[in-house]
């Protein structure tokens, strides 16, 4: 048994059924090509189960924003294409996908044999499946960003920072996030120009257009505020 935290973050696409069977394939290809990135970077352990759902251990907690946030962006920097007859595809374009931070101690886990077990996985599961809006025939989609941890007064300061993220992040356009997304995994702005073929100047507008300054102050003061007690 592991007896340090780990934080485990759950995923459910939201509006996932609004994309073509091409979009399905070509979102899975790109969803495996950011867990290599992730774990690369923060030596996480990342699996897509049925299409719709991902599952993600971050050993470090401290990261866990961090991480959650590089997901959020880089689904939301995908290109969609929005139909018509389907309004869901706009749905699909603004929240992208629901994600679940569960701080906890994980009985089980073995990266070889794909086992993830314990209490920060059965709180993310669990808060994925109270907001799920499957098989609802109309959305209302509140939030899309959660926390839990046994210390409430932690969950109601992340609870705060969290549903500031997801206003601004609901707004932000494709290309913003994905500046977003490379911000997150630690370009600076010249090499995000350079990867993206655009100015400098550019990266900047969309970066302050997007709030990338408060959204990195949150990612530090989690990263602060997780490593003390973890």
């Amino acid at each position: 048994m592991d007896y340090t935290n780990h934080i485990v973050i759950s995923g459910d696409f939201i509006a996932y059924t609004s994309l073509s069977t091409d979009e399905k394939k070509t979102l899975e290809q790109q969803l495996l090509q950011l867990f290599q990135q992730l774990e690369t970077k923060y030596n996480t352990f990342s699996r897509l189960i049925k299409g719709d759902y991902l599952e993600c251990v971050v050993p470090d907690p401290e990261n866990g924003l961090a991480v959650a946030l590089a997901i959020k962006t880089f689904i939301k920097s995908l290109e969609i294409e929005e139909k018509v007859e389907n309004n869901r595809t706009r749905v699909f374009q603004t929240y992208s996908i629901r994600l679940a931070m569960g701080l906890g101690r994980l009985d089980r886990f073995n990266r070889a044999e794909n086992i993830i077990d314990g209490d920060a996985i059965y709180r993310s599961g669990r808060a994925i499946s109270s907001e799920s809006t499957h098989n609802k025939e109309r959305m209302v989609i509140k939030n899309t960003l959660f926390f839990s941890s046994i210390n409430e007064e932690l969950n109601l300061n992340i609870d705060a920072i969290i549903s500031l993220l997801d206003h601004l992040l609901a707004r932000a356009t494709s290309r913003q996030s994905e500046v977003l997304f490379l911000k997150i995994m630690g370009n600076s702005e010249k090499v995000i120009a350079k990867k993206l073929g655009v100015s400098q100047s550019s990266i900047n507008q969309h970066s302050t257009a997007s709030g990338w300054n408060g959204m990195d102050k949150a990612i530090r003061y989690f990263n602060h505020t997780l490593s003390k007690i973890s």
